[in-house]
């Protein structure tokens, strides 16, 4: 039986952009105004499910109890970290490490940041996680609040782009996405 995943991307952090990764920094005034009003809505969801990272879980906790649903905490949707770049802007890191950068924007999956976490490991944890969701609650309507990496990943998958095109996929602060997953494993992006 096949779950419904609604993606739904933090909003605008305390430390800005960059590479938050693994970073645990909270959400501005403007994030907690961006996912408010990313769920004005009135959508419904059987159960949240969310990163346990601050900027995801604490508009969760605020979103569950409005609607009197349980929420979850997974661990394996948190973002990728990206290790000695972690906290890093792009534009910094074009300073100091351009080569680098370049191998990570053009190859992700055959380029790791130093110290940072493999692709492939990363996508195996993103998607255990959402196997065992699809395992544990099929047939439910879920809203998954996380990170930028693991939409762009679910998305990218749901497309059928190529694994090298995964940064490309655009995902901004507080934007939904819908994706269904059956019992093979297949996702879909639902319009």
């Amino acid at each position: 039986m096949t779950v419904y995943l609604e993606l739904l991307r933090h909003g605008e952090t305390e430390l800005g952009g960059g590479l938050r990764g693994s970073l645990d920094d909270a959400l501005t005034a403007t994030g907690w105004a961006q996912l408010r009003a990313a769920v004005a809505d009135g959508s419904r969801w059987d159960r949240l499910i969310s990163s346990p990272l601050q900027r995801c879980a604490r508009f969760a906790e605020e979103l569950a109890t409005q609607q009197g649903v349980s929420l979850g905490l997974e661990a394996d949707l948190q973002e990728l970290h990206f290790g000695a770049w972690e906290g890093r802007s792009t534009a910094d890191l074009m300073q100091t490490s351009a080569t680098e950068l370049g191998r990570f924007w053009s190859d992700p999956y055959g380029f790791t940041p130093p110290d940072g976490e493999p692709l492939l490991a990363f996508e195996a944890r993103v998607l255990r996680a959402v196997q065992r969701l699809q395992a544990q609650h099929a047939g439910e309507r879920l809203l998954l609040v996380t990170h930028g990496g693991v939409i762009r990943l679910l998305l990218a998958r749901a497309r059928g782009l190529p694994r090298n095109d995964l940064l490309q996929v655009a995902v901004g602060h507080a934007q939904r996405f819908q994706l269904s997953l059956d019992q093979h494993g297949n996702l879909r992006e639902l319009i």
